[in-house]
């Protein structure tokens, strides 16, 4: 139920995306880099959250039973919002046309 639900979220940010393009006055739809910058942005923040989600409950677990291993599992929740923030870089060297 879960993948499913994180799919319907993904196609609504898309769609709420293309809406904020009609206001624009472009079309409505997205096309080239404004496209890849709306997923290289969007994935990666649906995976980290789904990610955070998981770690931090299994992270609150472990430190409720054992408080001195709060440093450790603090850096896999941090790995996870790592994800959303390369995603965040990415797309804007996208936009910015950074790289190539």
């Amino acid at each position: 139920m879960k993948k499913y639900s994180l799919l319907l979220l993904g196609a609504v940010a898309l769609f709420l995306m293309s809406l904020a393009s009609a206001e624009n006055g472009e079309g409505g739809i997205l096309q080239g880099k404004e496209m890849a910058a709306a997923m290289a942005i969007s994935v990666p923040a649906i995976a980290a959250a789904y990610a955070i989600s998981v770690t931090g409950s299994a992270a609150a677990g472990a430190v409720a039973e054992k408080p001195e291993v709060f440093g450790k599992v603090l850096v896999f929740v941090a790995f996870a919002e790592a994800v959303a923030i390369y995603g965040l870089l990415v797309a804007l060297m996208i936009i910015l046309g950074i790289g190539g």
